[in-house]
């Protein structure tokens, strides 16, 4: 016994190879460490920064303008600092010998607008003899003549404060300040850019308005108020983000929305602790309840006419300034399988394509875990001839049916995410090309078998059936883990992979509202727009997991 034990211990040349294959590389790791410690020291190579902008540190919330001409423009010069993009264009109002300047952001504003409605009235205008006696009153007087007399804009505010003039000029709005009056005007001229409105690339549908939202605020709310014309529809302004500040807005029905799911919302929103959210991406994220949950718990759509029909259910919207996508809370995982074409189609029509949709969804889920598990533990439940034609096949394939698969799908995704990040008139033709080829280099040189090939095309075809990207990137993931569980324990791990997704859909919620509504809990009502989607003329009540005010449907 001892002799066949020692007899597998390996020479002492290999021990001595392995030790070797350790240390070398933490050698060579402490020796590149003492070398570009060694350079640092003796070298200063410390990069040119840029000399900070002469600016204040901060401006204090609670710093007010003096109504001193010259020392309230010494202050704002110092608190926007050296940004060469703010101008500070002085003069002097006609008639009146009266000092003004205008600080704004030099791209921001309408350069017509301030032309026509601030400068000429007050430097070619000016005032007129007889009330010139105005400007040698008090500020009041100065600052009510030029609001009413003046100033022919739409919107126009007074501050006194610094920080709120400092903040308005570099978000575009432009600044008036008058020699003799305390504070300063606020005009509003600020120009946004923004590209048209066009239909959405990621929610294209063959029956609809090919309207989507833009990364302008203004012309998504518009939008929603174009489309949603009802007193009823309430859009209520919030401010994210604690360094950049950017414009955020929820809207509902306040007929129909619950009030508790409102103040929800309102609460969420309002303990925000980002610097920039960039993206409402990141409203998304900061928001939901469950972050380790694959699933989303906030739908995210780039067109109008699904957030109203949204609204109208009782839903809440979040739209942020700068993106096109708005959110939609709570949500349910049906709807993730739902298009706003279901509606727009007959019902028998609808519901045959919604039913297509759950039926690609499993597919896309559980295609490659049924193929591992059928050829790796129970081949026996296939029919013979198709046994013996995919036995035939994987002849000459040297992998198990799980790294066969691996191979292929990962394959897959690196075409498909190529496929997104090229060009437009690129992409498409290198998903088709190479998939093609891909997939026929290696069937040709054995690496995988051509049954699979079939089952990897028919599952990445069903997951461009989801009609919600990132819902289709969930079921993505989720296809790995039950390659796996189907590797582990065959059909048995399939099944054991579903239930426990399953239960942790029961368990989810959105805002309050459980996931797997209306199945779990259960609710008869909600089911005529579940798998099947019932006649417009059934369809009289609103989702009661929602909880509306108003339950009855306007038809």
């Amino acid at each position: 016994m001892w002799s066949v034990i020692v007899s597998y211990i390996p020479k002492w040349t290999i021990w001595v190879q392995a030790l070797l294959l350790v240390l070398v590389p933490i050698l060579m790791l402490a020796l590149t460490n003492w070398f570009r410690k060694s350079i640092n020291s003796s070298y200063s190579l410390k990069p040119n920064k840029p000399s900070p902008p002469e600016r204040e540190d901060s401006v204090s919330p609670q710093a007010l303008m003096t109504g001193l001409y010259d020392a309230d423009l010494t202050s704002v010069r110092k608190a926007i600092g050296n940004n060469g993009d703010v101008e500070f264009r002085e003069f002097t109002i006609r008639g009146t010998g009266t000092r003004a300047a205008i600080v704004f952001v030099d791209g921001l504003m309408d350069n017509d607008l301030m032309d026509t409605h601030l400068i000429r009235p007050l430097m070619l205008v000016g005032i007129p003899e007889a009330e010139q006696e105005h400007f040698n009153r008090s500020s009041d007087t100065i600052k009510a003549y030029i609001s009413s007399q003046m100033l022919p804009v739409s919107e126009i505010k007074h501050t006194d404060r610094l920080l709120e003039l400092v903040q308005s000029v570099l978000a575009g709005t432009t600044s008036l300040l008058v020699d003799g009056m305390q504070g300063a005007f606020l005009v509003g001229s600020a120009k946004g850019k923004s590209r048209n409105i066009e239909e959405p690339l990621s929610e294209a549908l063959l029956r609809g308005p090919r309207v989507g939202f833009t990364e302008r605020l203004a012309d998504n709310t518009g939008l929603l108020r174009l489309h949603g014309k009802n007193e009823s529809l309430l859009l209520t302004r919030f401010e994210v983000g604690n360094r950049v500040k950017k414009d955020l807005v929820i809207a509902y029905m306040k007929d129909i929305a619950d009030p508790k799911l409102v103040d929800e919302v309102v609460t969420r929103i309002q303990k925000i602790e980002i610097d920039d959210p960039l993206e409402s991406g990141y409203i998304e994220q900061l928001i939901e309840e469950n972050v380790m949950s694959p699933f989303q718990q906030v739908q995210n759509t780039e067109r109008p006419d699904r957030v109203i029909g949204a609204l109208l259910e009782g839903r809440v919207a979040i739209l942020l300034d700068g993106t096109p996508y708005a959110l939609i809370v709570p949500v349910t995982f049906s709807m993730l399988l739902q298009s706003p074409e279901d509606y727009y189609e007959r019902w028998i029509s609808g519901s045959f394509v919604r039913l297509l949709r759950v039926l690609s969804a499993l597919l896309a889920l559980l295609a490659p875990a049924l193929y591992i598990s059928f050829i790796s533990f129970h081949p026996g439940l296939i029919p013979t001839k198709l046994a013996l034609t995919i036995i035939e096949s994987r002849q000459g394939v040297p992998f198990p049916s799980l790294i066969e698969a691996l191979i292929m799908e990962v394959a897959i995704e690196i075409l498909r995410e190529a496929g997104i990040r090229l060009p437009k008139p690129i992409g498409p033709a290198m998903g088709i090309v190479g998939g093609l080829i891909i997939g026929d280099a290696a069937v040709n040189a054995g690496i995988v078998s051509p049954f699979l090939v079939i089952v990897v095309a028919v599952t990445a075809i069903s997951s461009f059936t989801i009609p919600v990207y990132s819902a289709g990137i969930t079921l993505r993931v989720l296809r790995f883990t039950a390659m796996f569980f189907a590797a582990v324990l065959g059909l048995f791990g399939v099944v054991m992979f579903f239930l426990l997704l399953c239960s942790h859909l029961v368990i989810l919620k959105s805002f309050g509202v459980p996931y797997a509504s209306p199945m779990v809990p259960y609710g008869i009502s909600d089911l005529k727009d579940f798998l099947i989607r019932f006649p417009l003329k059934v369809m009289k009540k609103r989702p009661q997991m929602l909880n509306p005010k108003d339950p009855d449907r306007r038809n």
